[in-house]
């Protein structure tokens, strides 16, 4: 979502621009780890490059890189061109002729960082029998349409849509059953987090003979039509649950950043205190600053796990209680006193290991998402509209204006996103026609808000995690999880077994 999908910030308020829009990486995924692999008789057409990677921190854990020549364009017949579209294999525990495929469907990044953070799969792997393949979205890491000049031009980018990359995953299901000895008969249950948690779902919509099931986690399938202030209602009830005046104290910190960046001193106080790369000088740049600090607290919202994670940056467990124990002032402090507890909270986040020199405004998360790549997407058709209030929220007031938001995406990209489109290709909240996928969310997770959280049939099946962020059931299993997380992977892989029984019989 996850992201980080980032995944939010098609955030357009009046004055927003693309330019701010950097600041996001709030899209994001997943959880760590991999498995020895076999070596595989694969057609040439399946392989690229084949290469084994293996990772220090996991020594037993290998996959298999391939390429597979994919259509550029699946629904015209002028662009005939084709691009190598990048999948990690591991068959080390996979029971040959017929045994389950688990298919990651990939998000908006580098896949290997999304194979590498998604334990579950790993974990489950031995006892299903299953092989995983862990798919690459096509415009991100090494899946490039047109190599170099992918994004040289709004021409090329015209094929960076959810509807092409869910053929791409259709598409090479079928090729990888046509082609690997034993997995004709293989049925495919689909799994992602965040956005490839919203891609595993409309891929099972759309696809359905290609893939018996699937588990969404964390997919806020529904964030194109929910109210524009929910996302930040529950990454500031994360925060207020968490220590005593924690969302208070944020909530006072916007105004006392303004009080004291209003002098030369304050903005060299300021930038001192926080430890910042670059000196803040205007108030162009106190305003970037400012939403600097909002993509962290909804960083840390995302990623409130219950142990010490590397997810987005290095952090302790529970890390926004972390941060809150910085935060208990009452409303007597000064604003310099504030703003201290502010600067200490804030390197929960960015200076947990103490090796940072220096704090960079200027990225929030890691790097191996494709940020450009996902502004593109949201000003096209992943339209997810966000405003804050300033009242059920801890954040300034900054309404949603669609046509502040199209404007902007004009002149970034040259194109203006369809406000509908999404709810119009899937369905909208009118979903029950479909079967066999699960919807886990993590009562923590700000992404929360756009997600299904309550089952709509017996095969649209939502899970709620107690004390659960983003996708928290999708990282490997840990002595410190919950029960709530350990009973929803027990029920998750259950419902998998339920489907392949279901397809081994009607075969």
């Amino acid at each position: 979502m996850q992201m980080i999908h980032r995944f939010i910030f098609s955030h357009a308020l009046t004055g927003f621009t693309l330019s701010v829009m950097r600041l996001t990486s709030t899209a994001l995924l997943f959880l760590l780890i991999i498995l020895s692999c076999n070596s595989l008789a694969l057609k040439p057409q399946l392989l690229g490059r084949d290469t084994v990677q293996t990772y220090p921190h996991h020594t037993s854990v290998s996959y298999k890189t391939f390429y597979f020549d994919q259509q550029i364009d699946h629904f015209g017949f002028l662009e005939n061109g084709t691009f190598k579209q990048r999948y990690l294999l591991n068959d080390q525990h996979w029971h040959k002729e017929g045994g389950p495929i688990l298919f990651y469907t990939g998000n908006e990044g580098d896949i290997s960082w999304f194979c590498n953070n998604t334990g579950f799969m790993w974990d489950v792997a031995e006892e299903l029998g299953a092989m995983l393949v862990f798919a690459e979205h096509r415009y991100y890491g090494e899946s490039m349409p047109f190599g170099k000049e992918s994004y040289s031009n709004t021409k090329y980018l015209n094929y960076l849509t959810s509807e092409q990359a869910l053929a791409d995953f259709a598409v090479l299901i079928k090729a990888l059953k046509t082609t690997l000895p034993g997995a004709q008969k293989s049925s495919v249950i689909a799994i992602g987090g965040s956005y490839g948690g919203m891609l595993a779902a409309w891929l099972r919509m759309k696809y359905p003979s290609a893939v018996v099931g699937a588990l969404a986690a964390s997919a806020p399938i529904w964030q194109f039509i929910v109210p524009c202030g929910e996302f930040y209602k529950v990454v500031t009830h994360d925060f207020t649950i968490s220590g005593t005046n924690c969302s208070s104290n944020i909530r006072r910190s916007w105004a006392a950043i303004d009080r004291v960046s209003a002098s030369g001193e304050g903005l060299q106080w300021l930038s001192q205190e926080f430890g910042l790369c670059s000196s803040l000088k205007t108030p162009d740049e106190v305003y970037g600053f400012k939403a600097w600090l909002q993509e962290t607290w909804v960083n840390l919202a995302m990623v409130d796990y219950p142990y010490e994670a590397n997810f987005l940056q290095p952090l302790p467990a529970w890390p926004v209680k972390v941060v809150c124990k910085n935060l208990h002032f009452d409303t007597g402090v000064s604003d310099k006193q504030l703003l201290n507890g502010i600067s200490h909270a804030v390197k929960v986040y960015y200076n947990y290991t103490g090796d940072a020199v220096c704090l960079n405004t200027s990225q929030t998360a890691t790097g191996n998402l494709g940020l450009l790549g996902w502004y593109y997407q949201s000003c096209t058709e992943m339209v997810m509209p966000m405003c804050t209030d300033g009242i059920i929220d801890m954040f300034e007031p900054q309404p949603w204006n669609f046509q502040a938001f199209s404007d902007e995406c004009y002149n970034q990209f040259g194109v203006r996103p369809r406000e509908d489109w999404a709810e119009i290709v899937y369905g909208g909240r009118n979903i029950s026609a479909h079967s066999n996928i699960i919807f886990s969310n993590g009562n923590l997770d700000p992404w929360m808000s756009g997600g299904v959280t309550t089952s709509l049939s017996e095969s649209l099946v939502a899970i709620m995690i107690d004390g659960g962020a983003h996708h928290l059931d999708l990282r490997y299993s840990n002595e410190f999880d919950p029960e709530s997380v350990i009973k929803t992977r027990a029920l998750e892989v259950r419902y998998f077994k339920q489907w392949l029984n279901q397809a081994a019989t009607t075969q």
